[in-house]
């Protein structure tokens, strides 16, 4: 299944996005819904907030007493700690038992207010976050009762824009209609989320697009880290370390739209382990491809096997290399990129290259081809690389 995280700030709209996601087909976990549940009369959540905080919670039903409560653990935060002792867990077990009975080819939408503040971006295939202007917030909330200065102080309470921006895979802009909101939701479900489930679920990478330049995008980097803690999770101990690398990791040259990656591992076993779990989280094993092509400084050819996977997502390309440390594929990749972010002509002389190769092979899906294109230049940059390095002293 793929596994989607939906959150935004109080006000976005984020219900709105859910309920049009769950008409399309959608399987929805409410993290607010859930809560409820486990303090419902009868279980040991609530049995459990009685002993803690005593009956004077409960309301004449026996029922937990929502602003009885809150008044207990406001202010107190060894309260709000115990609190969050007691039904988190209970939460994270419900949450994952109802994921666990979602159909194989769903699409799961996990609704979690505070997905950014409880740092849970990385457990989700994608992150979809719901966005609107604060005054258009304030004025929802005021709408539905709320003085203006409970509204502020809520939405101050809560991550900012730009914390929400740091793991959003995806932005909706709210700021109008339902009916405008629907649009983006629809193209959204129709583009990106039914495919990426598919690939993800078939074990088959995104389809190769024609090698492109386009601009440096200042996004890339903000892109990698969220990736990058993707990978972190899948891989486990088995990670010595994950790095953003290739033209997308140098500022300012233009570049195929393609994230460059690379996971460090102590093995090839350990690789070779990881296609499963990396497939599961969408980074699929390419079989055809095994090691890099060797150079003179290291002609052995076993010295530079890798393997490699391609992202499932059709809405965000992923090349990820897995090398072992030490190796000379895996400094090579951490060199290279160091070497053109220092080297002003270096990195102009290989934009010329890409921007000749690309254009060769506009119309060519095969990545191959442009890449084995470049190969006669990297032959002599590669060791000129190695050279700075030792030069300069630079370590990664």
């Amino acid at each position: 299944m793929l596994l989607m995280g939906l959150s935004g700030g109080i006000g976005s709209g984020k219900s709105t996005v859910a309920r049009r996601l769950v008409e399309r087909g959608a399987v929805l976990v409410d993290s607010d819904v859930l809560a409820r549940e486990v303090v419902q009369p009868g279980t040991p959540g609530l049995t459990e907030l009685v002993e803690r905080f005593g009956d004077d919670i409960l309301d004449s039903d026996g029922a937990l007493n929502r602003p009885a409560l809150a008044a207990k653990v406001f202010a107190d935060s060894d309260a709000r700690a115990d609190l969050n002792a007691i039904t988190h867990p209970k939460i994270r077990e419900l949450t994952a038992e109802r994921i666990a009975q979602a159909p194989a080819d769903a699409v799961v939408v996990h609704d979690v207010p505070l997905l950014v503040e409880a740092g849970y971006a990385a457990n989700y295939h994608l992150v979809v976050i719901v966005g609107a202007p604060e005054p258009v917030r304030v004025r929802r909330l005021i709408d539905r009762g709320l003085a203006e200065d409970d509204a502020r102080a809520r939405i101050a309470a809560q991550a900012t824009d730009e914390q929400r921006r740091e793991v959003a895979d995806v932005w909706l802009d709210n700021s109008y209609s339902v009916e405008e909101i629907n649009v983006q939701v629809d193209a959204l479900w129709q583009d990106r989320l039914v495919p990426f489930e598919e690939n993800v679920r078939l074990r088959r990478p995104a389809p190769e697009r024609a090698p492109k330049l386009v601009d440096a995008d200042p996004d890339w980097p903000r892109q990698a880290r969220r990736l990058i803690a993707r990978i972190e999770r899948a891989a486990g101990d088995k990670a010595v370390r994950v790095d953003h690398i290739g033209s997308t990791s140098v500022p300012g040259l233009p570049a195929k739209d393609v994230i460059d990656l690379q996971l460090t591992v102590r093995s090839m076993d350990d690789a070779d382990a990881l296609a499963e779990p990396l497939g599961e989280a969408g980074f699929l094993v390419h079989p055809d491809i095994r090691r890099d092509n060797p150079h003179t400084f290291a002609p052995d050819p076993a010295l530079w096997q890798k393997r490699y996977h391609k992202s499932a997502d059709p809405g965000r390309y992923v090349n990820l290399h897995l090398r072992v440390d030490g190796s000379p594929g895996q400094r090579t990749a951490l060199i290279f990129p160091a070497w053109l972010r220092a080297d002003r002509a270096a990195r102009d002389e290989y934009f010329e290259l890409k921007r000749k190769v690309a254009a060769e092979h506009a119309n060519d899906a095969d990545h191959g081809a442009y890449a084995d294109a470049k190969e006669h230049w990297l032959v002599e940059a590669v060791p000129k690389a190695w050279q700075w390095a030792e030069t300069t002293g630079w370590t990664p």
